[in-house]
């Protein structure tokens, strides 16, 4: 799963440049209540793409621009947990995903987990 370039975002974080953008699956027509999600990717060598739940209620058409639902701080944030946690951003494989609370951090027994299977 690559990001679409058009309406991503640049990030550095550690020193390594990262592309980001809300997940389209997240905030157009979403009707189940599913949550507010970024996707993250490396802006150089693109592998896997994290998805970072952040367990915040999507609504099925925000009024804001998604991007601006999540700063930058949290999208860092993100990256670093995810990190911590075993994302391998330049080696292939399946989306690598974060259930991830701003506020509070990565959400207990939610923890990553490959999309195989997982939402």
């Amino acid at each position: 799963m690559a990001l679409v370039r058009k309406g991503s975002r640049r990030i550095t974080v550690g020193g390594v440049e990262y592309r980001w953008r809300m997940s389209r699956k997240h905030w157009c027509c979403d009707m189940d209540g599913g949550t507010l999600a970024y996707a993250v990717e490396d802006a150089d060598e693109p592998g896997t793409t994290l998805v970072v739940e952040t367990g915040r209620p999507d609504g099925p058409a925000p009024v804001l621009d998604p991007a601006e639902l999540v700063l930058p701080a949290e999208v860092a944030a993100g990256i670093r947990a995810a990190l911590a946690r075993g994302w391998t951003p330049r080696a292939a494989g399946v989306p690598f995903v974060l259930h991830f609370s701003a506020a509070r951090g990565p959400v207990r027994g939610a923890g990553a987990s490959p999309a195989a299977g997982a939402r």
